[in-house]
């Protein structure tokens, strides 16, 4: 059982993810609007930072190291069969879209932010799936 830092974290992506449900409320037009964007973006970046916050939490948890960047505390519980590959993998590669979106907001593409939000945002119910489940 992942003690309760990590279950604060996942907590913290459902309510991430919940808020980007209310801002888009089934309409991904709404995206079009600057003010739904930013919202829906800094909850994703939030998610995002909470994901890693608890894979980096587990990794400490477990004796397993420093992560040398955010992406290889997913690659390090990958490795120690905490994370499934494919979710790892798709941690990982969020972790390039907050990447992205915190450090070249003006190159963000609201294209790629549809796409996370049609097809991604069960990466994250995966991640806390698998994290929550460890033991």
């Amino acid at each position: 059982m992942p003690d309760d830092v990590v279950m604060q974290k996942l907590a913290s992506i459902d309510r991430c993810l919940r808020s980007i449900g209310d801002y888009v409320a089934g309409d991904l037009e709404r995206l079009r609007e600057p003010i739904v964007l930013d919202a829906v973006v800094l909850n994703l970046q939030r998610a995002c930072e909470q994901a890693i916050d608890a894979a980096c939490r587990e990794v400490s948890r477990r004796g397993l190291g420093v992560p040398a960047d955010s992406a290889d505390a997913f690659s390090m519980l990958e490795r120690e069969g905490v994370l499934s590959s494919p979710v790892a993998e798709r941690m990982r590669r969020m972790v390039g879209f907050r990447n992205v979106a915190v450090h070249e907001y003006r190159r963000l593409d609201p294209a790629v932010v549809r796409t996370v939000i049609e097809h991604r945002l069960g990466d994250f119910a995966d991640l806390c799936r698998e994290l929550s489940t460890v033991s």
